[in-house]
């Protein structure tokens, strides 16, 4: 899946654009992508106060800036202090809070409770659907929750955490899972615990689960794995640089040809009266559907 990785990013259409009439050299207009279908998460250390202008500004659809393992134990304090003035001081991002089991768990909530341009927090090595609700309830009751599986026992229970109040997302700490498990990096051993976040998303009805970091600097190896997390059915990514965010844009996103087909097939399917042929027909409408909405909210043009 690939669209503008490295220009100046993708036209954002209206919902009422019509896709065949749009012409590539419309001027870009940007705004904010629906975390629903983020791709890209940037991580930004907290203790990093002057980076988070120019990482909120960055390519990647949303910043999470984190107070948990990027930040040492003695330094959670002053780096939890700078986020909440920056985010007090208008600054608008998601926020990696400490585990629940932590003691440090609390005092993050407190403390960014009640502001309004929190957009969420994803919650740390979250092992149980209690822990969801409890931190939700915290915010308000009105501050989505990304729960980050990092352990075998938040895996086993990944699908009660997904159907669990204030849930809005999976994510796969799969570096703290590898750790816990003695599992490899492989694509074939990470099958499982992806593929399982997959379907616990779904019997949740939440939106598609984002995938784990790629650690390193190889462009060809972050596209390499931000395919893999396409082809397991995940649809973000965590991001450790702003630099990585352009190219897991570019794949975790419908292909010009991917939006041509759709366009043709759901013109096709109006022209005769929304008739179903045979078997394949719905299952390849709701396809269809999800790229033009897709398309829409990224600004994928078709192939001419």
């Amino acid at each position: 899946m690939s669209a503008d990785p490295y220009g100046s990013g993708p036209d954002v259409l209206d919902p009422e654009d019509d896709l065949r009439t749009l012409t590539a050299t419309r001027p870009p207009r940007h705004r904010p992508v629906d975390p629903s279908i983020a791709r890209s998460w940037l991580l930004v250390p907290g203790t990093r106060a002057d980076t988070f202008d120019d990482m909120a500004a960055s390519r990647a659809d949303a910043v999470v800036l984190d107070i948990e393992d990027a930040v040492d134990p003695s330094n959670k304090p002053q780096a939890r202090q700078d986020v909440v003035d920056w985010l007090r001081g208008g600054g608008r991002a998601w926020v990696r809070v400490n585990d629940a089991a932590s003691p440090f768990w609390a005092e993050d909530l407190a403390a960014l409770a009640g502001i309004p341009s929190l957009l969420g927090i994803m919650l740390a090595k979250t092992e149980s659907p209690a822990q969801v609700t409890s931190s939700f309830d915290r915010l308000g009751g009105n501050v989505p929750v990304v729960a980050l599986i990092e352990s075998a026992i938040g895996m086993e229970d990944a699908a009660h955490i997904a159907r669990a109040r204030g849930a809005f997302r999976l994510a796969f700490g799969s570096g703290d899972f590898r750790r816990d498990t003695g599992m490899s990096a492989d694509a074939e051993a990470m099958a499982y615990p992806r593929a399982r976040l997959v379907v616990a998303s779904r019997v949740g009805n939440l939106p598609g689960p984002i995938d784990g970091p790629t650690v390193g600097n190889s462009m060809p190896t972050l596209r390499e794995q931000s395919g893999i997390t396409v082809s397991m059915g995940m649809t973000g990514k965590l991001c450790l640089a702003a630099e990585q965010a352009p190219v897991i844009n570019e794949v975790i996103c419908p292909t010009p040809s991917e939006v041509l087909w759709a366009l043709d097939f759901l013109a096709d399917f109006e022209g005769r009266g929304r008739v179903v042929r045979d078997g394949s027909d719905l299952p390849r409408l709701g396809r269809a559907q999800k790229i033009e909405k897709l398309a829409l909210a990224f600004g994928v043009h078709p192939t001419s």
